[in-house]
């Protein structure tokens, strides 16, 4: 039988560490007045690590009367302590450790092909000091913004910007963002604020990236053809990023027209056909964002994505899954989350209780051990829906001709999504204390924590029916209006 005797080896390889008598090589860190040496051994830092493998062969290394010098002055000494720990001991405690020292320890453990520390050290920012990354995204984006391996880190802080923008926009130091963070924030479909908000900071930017502007932003009367010119220059990559048909005419005509000769011609033209002629635009201009393209505000789902939340309404709508919604010429929605499973309970009760009364309304659910979700939308609602019922076999049927369900294979699946719509307009809701919720007589049925998708009533298209029984992870509820 093998036997491991890990904690004796790191106690006596940190005693090495700190009290070392026959090291080969000093590693100078740090710059200016933040310096210090560290003592380490050559043999220990080329097995642990790939960057000193190459480091200290004999083609790079510097040596003093037989000592391995070695300089790293973009490492701060508390951020290579704790490397030299990890390499010695495989030991590292970032609870009293600040964020900025946490981010370096990311940048430098890259740096040094430390893949396995690297990937734990950035997982516990993500995870565990989360509130310190949310009150620090343009320091974390644009320290970590060209690391390869920090495309976690990067989507994190930009999936985490986009659920609430205004804060990042609003502070001070947006401003100095590099301009590839800016373009990849823009350029996203999920940023969920209000276009001419982002237009609005966008000319801020600029302004403030533009030589010669800076100090006069809060006059542009001051301003001559050359200034234009030069915001044109800076802001030319990202004004083809702006979701110009979600602008009001008034924002147009308040905010935008001022900077007409910021704005490419083709792209202009087709604003004001838009705006004058109701002729929607082409393709040189983006579809709407998710979340305020139609209307919805800030979609409070943990289930699925926002973009998912527009294919639902065109479903309501009984429009084309992959419509285009103008806030000119589309109907606008609210959805107001009532119930959701991990917080209120996963029970028919506790499911009645929060979502009854003839409201439309939708439910989400998320299965378990799977990607899968489900859903349905009621124009109804789902129990306490009054006494306009037909009785079948003991049971209330409610009638809607607008019902349907549906799934997804994914919280972002945008091409595999089925849907089937109700047959039956008679029988399109079962209302019975033994569901939370029923479409139909079990085309999409919740029994407590089980789910089922069978069908066998036929009261709602076929699309859906599958013989599985599922766990019910999580499931949350809507009021839409």
């Amino acid at each position: 039988m093998a036997s491991n005797f890990h904690f004796r080896l790191s106690e006596d390889l940190s005693i090495i560490l700190d009290d070392a008598d026959d090291y080969n090589v000093i590693i100078q860190v740090g710059e200016n007045q933040n310096t210090k040496e560290f003592r380490a051994h050559s043999v220990i830092l080329r097995a642990r690590s790939p960057y000193f493998k190459s480091a200290l062969s004999t083609n790079w290394i510097k040596k003093k009367d037989n000592m391995i010098i070695f300089n790293k002055p973009n490492i701060t000494p508390t951020v290579f302590h704790m490397i030299l720990k990890y390499i010695y001991t495989g030991e590292l405690d970032l609870t009293k450790q600040s964020g900025e020292n946490i981010l370096g320890l990311i940048v430098a453990s890259d740096e040094l092909l430390l893949e396995e520390l690297f990937k734990n050290v950035r997982d516990y920012l993500i995870e565990k000091r989360t509130k310190w990354v949310q009150e620090n995204f343009v320091l974390v984006l644009n320290t970590v913004f060209r690391l390869d391996n920090c495309k976690k880190l990067q989507d994190y802080c930009l999936e985490s910007i986009c659920e609430n923008p205004l804060p990042f926009f609003s502070s001070k130091i947006f401003p100095s963002i590099n301009k590839e963070i800016l373009f990849n924030l823009l350029e996203r479909d999920d940023l969920q604020i209000k276009e001419v908000i982002i237009w609005d900071y966008l000319i801020k930017w600029g302004i403030e990236q533009t030589f010669g502007l800076e100090n006069e932003n809060s006059d542009r009367a001051k301003w001559n053809n050359k200034d234009y010119e030069e915001l044109k220059k800076t802001l030319n990559q990202f004004i083809p990023l702006i979701r110009f048909t979600e602008i009001s005419r008034a924002d147009f005509f308040d905010k935008v027209r001022p900077y007409r000769t910021i704005i490419p011609n083709h792209i202009y033209e087709e604003i004001e056909e838009y705006y004058y002629k109701d002729v929607l635009t082409k393709t040189t201009i983006l579809p709407p964002r998710t979340g305020y393209s139609f209307g919805i505000g800030k979609f409070e789902s943990n289930i699925i994505k926002p973009k998912l939340a527009k294919i639902i309404i065109n479903w309501i709508d009984k429009k084309d899954t992959n419509y285009i919604r103008t806030s000119r010429n589309d109907q606008s929605y609210k959805f107001k989350l009532i119930y959701r499973g991990s917080h209120d309970g996963i029970s028919n009760e506790s499911f009645r209780k929060k979502c009854n009364g003839r409201v439309k309304s939708l439910v989400l659910i998320k299965v378990k051990d799977s990607n899968k979700v489900f859903g349905g939308y009621s124009s109804i609602g789902f129990c306490s829906l009054g006494d306009d019922y037909i009785f079948k076999d003991g049971y209330r049927f409610y009638n809607s001709s607008d019902n349907f369900i549906f799934s997804f294979e994914d919280s972002e699946d945008t091409q595999h999504m089925k849907i089937s719509r109700v047959v039956d307009k008679s029988q399109a809701i079962l209302d019975s204390d033994y569901n939370g919720f029923n479409f139909g007589w079990g085309s999409l049925s919740m029994g407590n924590v089980i789910l089922h998708a069978n069908n066998n009533s036929n009261n709602y298209e076929n699309n859906l029916k599958t013989d599985t029984v599922y766990i019910i992870e999580e499931i949350e509820s809507f009021n839409i209006s």
